[in-house]
């Protein structure tokens, strides 16, 4: 789960992070409000979106091609700013072309900056341990950095059985060829992004630029939180802070019937059971020529209704070509799959290519049931002739 700038930085706050005061606004008046509770006399304004690039992003139908981070030096300005974003569509590399709706933007204070650097925690799933990475190249995509100066980038892994220790951050500091205070405020700082990510069982926080001001303070200018879904459970306290609008309408739709499901932007809607074999049928949809539309696990224990939902989630993407459904029954068993798939298929009137596989627990069962439901549903022998037989079948409907 993603949540906004303002959110993240008040959370982190509550844990020691040294962040910039600040204030949400969702209308232009709240924001002039806003500006009037901070020092001055620079203020920041920033369009609020789950999609990182907004500084360097531009609105729909501006000519001026502003982003969506802007300069104030007035309460004025501030309200002229917020009443240029909220309401309007904000394009960056992140969003793609279709961009994302700004609904709200954070009023922030000022700042002395002398310096942007990088800092992020993630989960190392290679080392089985907590990843800290620092650059020099603050305010610049971590992915550019590596790909043309990965040497600028820093790595510390932390065993989390020892946590974060004073030599982990000292190693960075002096890495960043931070000096004086600046070490020990940058330790601080450190140590403090560590309990949160921990306690808050985040999949990463990142903060881009992380600023060294004038006096040597050390300050995050941005910050974005992603929490791992799976830990959701023992953090009530989060659902709160949870922006459906940000979120794809049929990744929500697949949340309220558990099943596992991430929009992609191919052709070919897949459902399978189990992360696996939904990893290898979307590879071998790429080998015969197409492209797949979804990630769909519908688990090792779906209901008829529930594959029936997942079915009807694929469709409503009109993207979506072609379905294969791809099951290896174990837990799950074949005649649930195919009463869910033929009363979806039903329900919505299919009018796509649709090419199931079956294998396992109540097989045959399965089989008789797609064969006898009058629908155009090819069958598939093994993965290989299910991926070219939908291959082909999207071709020729094209």
């Amino acid at each position: 789960m993603n949540i906004h700038e303002y959110q993240a930085k008040e959370l982190l706050r509550g844990y020691g992070v040294n962040v910039l005061q600040g204030f949400a606004a969702w209308t232009a008046d709240e924001a002039a409000e806003a500006a009037a509770k901070l020092p001055g006399p620079i203020y920041v304004v920033k369009s609020q979106i789950h999609a990182g690039g907004r500084g360097a992003g531009h609105f729909k139908h501006d000519p001026e091609g502003r982003g969506g981070v802007r300069l104030a030096r007035s309460a004025d300005e501030v309200r002229a700013a917020a009443e240029a974003m909220i309401g309007r569509t904000l394009v960056t590399k992140q969003t793609g072309p279709a961009g994302r709706d700004v609904r709200r933007v954070y009023v922030e204070a000022g700042c002395d900056i002398a310096r942007e650097l990088y800092l992020s925690l993630l989960v190392d799933r290679d080392t089985s341990r907590i990843l800290v990475m620092a650059s020099t190249e603050g305010g610049m995509e971590v992915e550019e950095v590596a790909a043309h100066s990965p040497e600028k980038i820093l790595r510390v892994a932390v065993d989390p059985a020892a946590g974060m220790l004073p030599f982990h951050a000292r190693k960075l500091a002096f890495g960043l060829g931070l000096t004086g205070r600046q070490v020990g405020a940058f330790s601080t700082f450190v140590d403090a992004m560590y309990k949160a990510f921990v306690a808050l069982d985040c999949a990463i926080v990142e903060i881009n630029p992380l600023v060294v001001t004038g006096s040597g303070e050390v300050v995050a200018l941005d910050a974005k939180v992603s929490f791992d879904d799976n830990a959701l459970y023992r953090h009530g306290e989060l659902a709160a802070l949870r922006d459906e609008a940000e979120e794809d309408p049929k990744e929500l739709e697949a949340a309220r019937f558990d099943l596992n499901y991430v929009a992609l932007d191919g052709v070919i809607g897949c459902m399978v059971n189990g992360a696996g074999l939904a990893m290898a049928t979307m590879d071998i949809i790429k080998l015969y020529g197409s492209s797949p539309a979804n990630f769909l696990d519908v688990g090792g224990g779906a209901t008829r209704e529930k594959v029936t939902a997942a079915f009807k989630i694929i469709l409503s993407d009109p993207n979506v070509e072609g379905i294969l459904v791809n099951i290896f029954g174990g837990i799950m068993r074949c005649d649930v799959i195919a009463e869910g798939v033929v009363a979806a298929a039903r329900e919505v009137s299919l009018n796509v290519p649709l090419v199931v596989r079956l294998e396992g627990t109540n097989v045959a069962l399965g089989k008789d049931i797609l064969a006898k439901s009058g629908l155009p549903i090819v069958s598939a022998d093994n993965l290989a002739d299910a991926a070219e037989k939908i291959v082909r079948a999207v071709k020729e409907a094209g």
